[in-house]
């Protein structure tokens, strides 16, 4: 049976597993799209997380396709009242300069904003969140801020939760919150609203989390409990290497890390050891790996909402029905075992 849990500092009543769209477009198609929303929304899941960005790999030719798909959805089956809705506005990474390199300035908030909602075809966005710092900082592959990179960037901040709360005045947008965030630039979005206490606040931040990649606990989990801003964990299966299936000596063809391999951030040797470790450990309490994977995510404290992504109806059932296994204190000293072992091998 689904768990639900509240968006922090809000009376919005969300389900503990989020429905992530990221593939649809690129490894789904809008039928199969549909068919997830309806069997999620039928057990009980009724957050659903896209991004203008998606899908993923992001190209030109297929700009926010899978908020297209949504809002298709939305207008057949007149369930837009049902879903607590999020999205969210492209950095200035490299993945997003087909769609706009003009960072968080105000003009690029409201446009984004008004897109997605003429896509979506709803009027408003639940939880609207910041995809990427404008900042140089917290990228895949880089652990940590490289003090020597010379961004260019000048506090904005300020600025754009203006921007925001104007938005919000309109109703365009309910909520805000930000994604692939860092100690610092939380804090300091979190700052900025307790001072000028007309800003809206930061309720949320995307972003990973999963047995190979805990680095939330690191200065985050912290900020996530004292300053109550939720986590929404993606990457809970980390790119499906946690379901196992990496593991054989042929891989699945249509898998993601086979079809995209520069999506590698989870497949290096380090990480291939601990899940081979966390897979063994599974196998020995008669659980699957990516079902442990996911109620591991579940049991955090800080955790707002789940993020799952699934190719196939099959593997989103699995994923959703991780909401129900509950996990020994034997299993639980397990994977701490292994994480003192090997620590975060993802970057």
């Amino acid at each position: 049976m689904m768990k639900y849990t509240r968006i922090p500092h809000t009376d919005i009543r969300i389900s503990k597993i989020c429905l992530g769209t990221m593939t649809w477009g690129r490894q789904n198609t809008e039928e199969e799209a549909h068919e997830q929303m309806d069997y999620a929304l039928d057990q009980g899941v009724n957050f659903f997380d896209t991004a203008e960005l998606y899908p993923i790999p992001a190209k030109k030719e297929l700009y926010a396709v899978t908020e297209e798909f949504i809002g298709n959805w939305f207008k057949k089956t007149g369930n837009r009242d049902k879903v607590v809705l999020g999205s969210k506005i492209a950095g200035k990474g490299h993945a997003a300069t087909h769609i706009r390199n003009t960072g968080f300035s105000k003009e690029s908030i409201i446009s984004a904003v008004e897109g997605s909602l003429q896509r979506l075809q709803t009027d408003y966005i639940d939880l609207y969140q910041l995809h990427w710092p404008e900042r140089n900082t917290n990228y895949f592959g880089q652990r940590g801020f490289n003090a020597h990179i010379i961004d260019g960037w000048e506090d904005n901040i300020h600025q754009v939760l203006e921007t925001l709360r104007d938005l919000i005045a309109e109703g365009k947008i309910r909520h805000v919150g930000l994604s692939n965030e860092t100690p610092w630039g939380t804090m300091r979005f979190l700052e900025e609203s307790k001072v000028h206490r007309t800003l809206p606040r930061m309720l949320t931040i995307q972003n990973p989390y999963n047995l190979l990649n805990r680095l939330f606990e690191v200065g985050l989990s912290e900020i996530s409990t004292r300053e109550k801003i939720g986590l929404l964990a993606y990457s809970p299966m980390a790119f499906g290497v946690l379901s196992g299936k990496y593991l054989t000596e042929i891989p699945p063809r249509k898998a993601r890390v086979s079809l995209f391999p520069n999506y590698n951030r989870y497949s290096g040797e380090t990480a291939t050891q601990a899940t081979e470790k966390y897979a063994q450990l599974a196998q020995e309490h008669g659980l699957s790996l990516a079902q442990m994977s996911l109620a591991f995510v579940n049991t955090r404290p800080f955790l707002t909402s789940n993020i799952i992504g699934a190719t196939t109806m099959e593997q989103l059932e699995e994923n959703i029905e991780s909401i129900d296994v509950d996990l020994s204190d034997e299993v639980l000293e397990g994977i701490e075992a292994i994480h003192n072992a090997i620590p975060n091998p993802a970057p």
